[in-house]
């Protein structure tokens, strides 16, 4: 009798071993639409260099850059951390419909779907933002759709958290930006002749 049963308890051990094994090896499920490209090549052609502003400022110090996680669920950082005072006017990065405007989680979110970018079309999101906009709305680049939040922000200084996605998969929100707006350096004087 005890040696059925010490048979049976060592079948299921050796059971869990091998489902876990197999679920170990399995390769991960997909999940960015786009990748995110190095800072000094081109965004891919999913996401078109449409942005006309910064979110904040004009060339807000970014606090976390774009981590994408190596698996659906793993760590990683799925947007951009931008340094801005509480009270910073939070503007729309390209023109748009708002498709969200209030709180998830205690934060303040806005979420705009970008006009001309594809269905489903890119969508960005912005928190904690306090919302000026309403669900619905058009916006144009660099309008203001809020402004920062003194609350709910993840970083140590207070920041805007600035996402990107297309569908389920998120994508690096510097992509949008163009050269001319990304790399921006200061102003020059030259001389006459």
């Amino acid at each position: 009798m005890r040696a059925n049963r010490c048979v049976r308890v060592c079948a299921r051990l050796i059971l869990l071993v091998v489902v876990t094994v197999a679920a170990l090896l399995a390769p991960p499920p997909p999940l960015f639409a786009a990748s995110a490209p190095p800072a000094d090549t081109d965004p891919p052609a999913t996401v078109p260099a449409i942005g006309r502003a910064w979110p904040v400022g004009s060339r807000p110090r970014v606090l976390r850059g774009w981590e994408p996680p190596a698996t659906v669920y793993g760590p990683g950082h799925r947007g951009v951390d931008l340094a801005a005072p509480a009270g910073t006017p939070v503007r729309a990065v390209a023109r748009g419909r708002v498709a969200f405007a209030g709180r998830v989680a205690g934060r303040g979110v806005v979420s705009l779907d970008l006009t001309g970018t594809g269905d489903p079309p890119l969508r960005t999101t912005y928190e904690p933002v306090t919302a000026a906009v309403e669900e619905g709305d058009e916006v144009e680049p660099g309008e203001v759709i809020g402004t920062v939040d003194a609350s709910g922000s993840h970083c140590t200084a207070t920041c805007v958290h600035w996402g990107l996605r297309r569908g389920e998969g998120y994508v690096n929100p510097l992509s949008l930006l163009p050269p001319w707006l990304l790399h921006r350096g200061p102003s020059r004087l030259l001389p006459l002749a």
